[in-house]
């Protein structure tokens, strides 16, 4: 596909799936024409990277952890130093906290509406 249709099935700009290109995000073929043609595994690919994005991590941990979601039974990293390992570990934290706050604010909502949708109901 081009990048166009991968744009349109994954609501990322053309311009922001470049970047993940000239990251080593993803890495479309190229036709004798030279024009870039994206696999059908990339419109998952790319929601991955932009879950890890909106989640918070760097483009640099996204790039040395996608091999891992490929496999996720195979995870091993040879080259895994201290300070990649306490990087990961503080963002896994870090996204416990936010999904701590989101299932409270989401509860609360929940609440708020079944008391608003139920005085309705009974008035």
């Amino acid at each position: 596909m081009r990048i166009g249709e991968l744009s349109e099935r994954t609501g990322t700009p053309r311009r922001l799936l470049r970047y993940y290109e000239e990251q080593g995000l993803i890495l479309p073929d190229r036709c004798a024409n030279g024009y870039r043609s994206y696999d059908e595994r990339l419109v998952d690919r790319v929601l991955q990277i932009r879950g890890l994005l909106d989640a918070g991590l760097p483009t640099r941990i996204i790039k040395q952890i996608l091999p891992c979601l490929d496999k996720p039974r195979l995870i091993h990293f040879s080259d895994a130093t201290p300070e990649m390992i306490s990087t990961l570990e503080d963002e896994r934290d870090r996204m416990t906290r936010r999904i701590d706050c989101l299932t409270r604010n989401r509860d609360a909502i929940s609440e708020y509406l079944d008391a608003v949708i139920g005085k309705h109901t009974t008035s």
